[in-house]
């Protein structure tokens, strides 16, 4: 029987873990091609044959998303799979058009189809929106955990940016493990913090892998969404992060508004910097969408460290994809700035460089500041000169991780840290204690 044919549209991430759950071992399926777009430098590898397993001696090639109805063509695909995350609903009609009018069929795997089931008790976060909130309500459940006697050990979303074969299962347990895994600014920005702590992460390309490895020395799993993704884990405990700075979003992206429905918990974040009235338009949004789930509110919490920032010039570096596809004009960088007294937000547009001008160029609506854009030694240099060359009194840093680790600065740095400090509803620390019972009742 002739198999038929698919191409998968991803981001390197989704993508790669349906291929992997649901393709790579069925002859009835062959894949012709994954397309890729949001992360720039994706396109143009391969899949390797090491990864795609043996129906797939040469791998998979990895083209453009622009390049879809080439694809199909000349692949002559029976179907298209979407296979990425933080889109809007109309974009995915957008791509579902295009396939169509192409000739193939256009499909969404679910979660019931693409979760892995794990022996021990997972708790997972994910969100309505990239730059919810996820990271740093991941740091505070682990921090929970930790303080009842529990090791949690965190499986974070891929980010498969290099050898995507060598990439296959990587384990971080100290800093040193960064360099050796060479790793983007996007990827420490997500990690970091958690090995500062004492916590191993695990992230990677094959998930299954990845979780026959993290169990033997977790008590308790905890997924790390990616973007606003569903869980590659079955969760115990699905705790999604809603962000009511960009209220109505909840029941607009794809595929947040899933998430928000299959929600335990929706913990409404940033409730110190958003209207009042914005936080009740999520809530009601929350009710309409998922009865059943439990409301929580949080703030997230502001600290500064290094030299005080009031009445001084700064430049303010925030965190990339939540100002690119995530759709927001500014972060906590700037909601710092503004608390903390600095004099003024000195717009980096004139000093940047390469590529760093070019994602300035393409999002004009940002405010005064400079995307923490890495995903290559040649572009966290061009970060490295933008900051030089702004003229300022400091950066003020908003990016999770310490950029004096990866730049050469010749300006004083201020970090902006910010954490999770629950306001409202059934206390977090409650609401983990099944999973912490059933990982007791299971010991290693």
């Amino acid at each position: 029987m002739e198999r038929r044919r698919v191409v998968i549209m991803g981001a390197a991430g989704r993508d790669f873990h349906d291929f992997n759950v649901v393709y790579r071992d069925d002859p009835a399926w062959e894949v012709v091609a994954f397309t890729a777009t949001q992360i720039p430098g994706i396109a143009g590898r391969h899949y390797p044959p090491q990864l795609a397993g043996p129906l797939y001696p040469r791998g998979i090639p990895i083209v453009a998303e622009a390049e879809l109805e080439a694809v199909i063509g000349a692949g002559r695909a029976d179907s298209v799979v979407f296979a990425y995350s933080d889109v809007s609903h109309e974009a995915v009609m957008h791509a579902a058009s295009r396939a169509l009018a192409a000739g193939a069929d256009f499909t969404l795997l679910g979660p019931a189809r693409t979760m892995l089931v794990s022996c021990r008790p997972v708790i997972a976060v994910g969100a309505t929106r990239t730059g919810a909130g996820k990271s740093q309500t991941t740091r505070h459940l682990a921090a929970l955990l930790a303080a009842r006697g529990v090791t949690p050990v965190v499986v974070r979303h891929p980010m498969p940016y290099g050898d995507l074969a060598a990439q296959a299962v990587q384990r971080y347990a100290t800093l040193a493990d960064l360099d050796r895994y060479e790793t983007t600014i996007e990827e420490r920005e997500e990690y970091e913090p958690h090995l500062e702590a004492g916590r191993v992460v695990y992230a990677g390309v094959d998930y299954a892998a990845i979780l026959r490895q993290a169990e033997a020395e977790a008590d308790v799993i905890l997924w790390d969404g990616g973007n606003n993704d569903f869980p590659f884990y079955r969760p115990d405990l699905y705790i999604v992060v809603a962000d009511p700075l960009r209220a109505g979003d909840e029941s607009r992206y794809h595929p947040g508004e899933a998430n928000v429905r299959m929600a335990d918990v929706v913990l409404i974040n940033k409730v110190d910097s958003a209207a009042p009235a914005a936080v009740d338009a999520v809530r009601a949004a929350i009710a309409a969408l998922n009865p059943r789930a439990a409301v929580l509110t949080a703030r997230s919490e502001l600290t500064l460290a290094g030299p005080a920032i009031a009445g001084r010039r700064v430049v303010v570096v925030e965190d990339g994809p939540t100002l690119t596809h995530g759709g927001m004009t500014f972060g906590a960088g700037v909601v710092a700035a503004r608390r903390f007294g600095a004099a003024e937000l000195v717009d980096p547009r004139p000093a940047a460089v390469g590529s760093i001008r070019e994602v300035l160029d393409r999002y004009p609506a940002l405010e005064p500041l400079v995307p923490a854009m890495g995903y290559g030694a040649v572009q966290v240099r061009e970060l490295e000169a933008t900051l030089n060359a702004v003229e300022a009194d400091l950066v003020l840093a908003a990016t999770p991780i310490d950029l004096t680790r990866l730049l050469t600065l010749n300006k004083p740095i201020t970090r902006v840290r910010y954490e999770t400090a629950q306001e409202g509803g059934t206390p977090l620390a409650e609401l983990i204690q099944p999973a912490i019972a059933a990982a007791q009742a299971r010991p290693r």
